[in-house]
């Protein structure tokens, strides 16, 4: 049995994807966090929150690297911990750095820095010679300017440290671009209180398919598990609405992707690790958009598991212990899954949602989450602003997105009156 130290969490699905692979595994862990109830305001009574499944819960200030390294090594001296891990993009630096400081299993902090910070991404891609888009980062607004006016509209926006799509913006003249900076500038710390690294990105606008390849990679190799497809919408911003595994492109392509992933984790150093690269597919070939050195979000890897066995998130656990995953693929009558998410078009409070019954009875549907009613809502901006989603399965490679799309449809979100809110 491991014990692995949780360096913070996301309050989405891998707060609970991960407890439930450490709890599945026989591994116990710990939960270190600034703030317990930024994880308890996300729980859905009756169930207890799943971080909750913890063997301890410490609070202390994570975000002081300084403090923290010193904190944790009085507390491996007391409770023996086997790895250090995180699903939270914004500690996963802090956990390479704690698991080196510890002598514990776990990849290069430098490459991991690298993978989180967008513009080095960007700058170590490129020498390395694997394709990505025309970019310049830049200080001010003036460099801003310059830039733009080097490389030509349309251009895209972005900060080199947040992610779920955040502040990502598709910007056509001077007029969005300045916009668009003013708004992301408004923006100088990140939701766990992280003061951020203030010089932006700006991108050519790559245009084809979105795909996202997972990977387990370690010593010195990178395994494959498969490629994912991507539904992007939400212009000006990019956001996430929906994913089928495993992706439907034709297999010459998807070689492509893979090889361009491949290459993309081989030049950033990253080893010992989960990863979810996606990959633009361009009329000129695969671009690289980011790398993630943690496994996918949005319930990816819950449509893996469907169509393969293969459990990631079961592997991040066993990579972080410094043990080698089972990574085999198994018959699951399966031949496609895919998730299609709800996003919001105006703001106001939520009151329910018509059409649940519907959709929970058509074919395949595994899943179909829902926010509550009183949220309060706004037009989508990023992956955050989702309203809930449905996760489907088919027997047939690249059916269950349709199946997932027309579930999602049937679905009609309620909103409050304005009177009944006032009163």
């Amino acid at each position: 049995m491991g014990h692995l130290l949780m360096v913070e969490s996301w309050v989405g699905s891998m707060s609970t994807l991960l407890p439930r692979a450490i709890g599945e595994a026989g591994h116990r862990f710990t939960l270190l966090t600034r703030d317990l109830h930024h994880y308890l305001r996300a729980a859905r009574p009756p169930e207890p929150h799943p971080l909750l499944a913890a063997r301890n819960i410490l609070t202390t200030e994570t975000n002081d690297t300084l403090a923290l390294t010193e904190y944790v090594e009085r507390l491996h001296a007391v409770l023996d911990f086997d790895g250090v891990i995180s699903s939270c993009d914004y500690y996963l630096p802090t956990v390479a750095r704690l698991s080196a400081r510890l002598g514990l299993p776990g990849p290069a902090p430098e490459a991991v820095e690298a993978a989180c910070r967008k513009d080095l991404t960007r700058r170590i891609l490129a020498e390395a010679g694997v394709p990505g888009p025309r970019h310049a980062v830049c200080h001010d607004r003036a460099e801003l300017l310059d830039a733009a006016a080097g490389m030509g509209f349309p251009l895209v926006l972005k900060p080199t440290d947040l992610c779920a799509g955040m502040y990502v913006r598709r910007v056509d003249d001077e007029d969005g671009l300045l916009a668009a900076h003013r708004e992301l500038a408004g923006f100088p710390v990140n939701a766990r209180g992280q003061r951020r690294f203030p010089a932006v990105l700006l991108e050519e606008l790559l245009t084809g398919p979105e795909v996202s390849v997972e990977t387990v990679s370690g010593g010195g190799l990178h395994h494959v598990v498969g490629v994912t497809d991507k539904s992007v919408a939400g212009a000006p911003a990019f956001i996430e609405t929906g994913h089928m595994f495993p992706a439907a492109s034709p297999p010459d392509v998807l070689r492509e992707a893979v090889d361009t992933a491949v290459a993309a984790l081989t030049a950033l150093g990253l080893d010992e690790v989960v990863a979810h690269t996606e990959i633009r597919l361009t009329p000129g070939g695969p671009r690289v958009v980011e790398v993630n050195p943690r496994p996918a979000g949005n319930r990816i890897t819950e449509l893996v598991r469907h169509v393969t066995g293969v459990d990631l998130p079961a592997a991040a656990v066993e990579v972080a212990l410094g043990r080698v995953p089972d990574l085999t693929p198994r018959e699951t009558g399966v031949g496609s899954a895919a998730i299609a998410f709800l996003l919001p078009d105006r703001a106001g409070e939520l009151a329910g949602f018509d059409g649940a019954r519907e959709a929970a009875g058509m074919p395949g549907v595994r899943e179909i989450d829902l926010a509550a009613p009183g949220r309060r809502t706004r037009p989508a901006l990023s992956n955050n602003d989702y309203l809930g989603h449905v996760m489907v399965t088919s027997p047939e490679p690249g059916d269950a997105r349709p199946r997932a799309e027309k579930a999602l449809s049937a679905l009609g979100p309620r909103w409050a009156d304005v009177r009944e809110v006032v009163a």
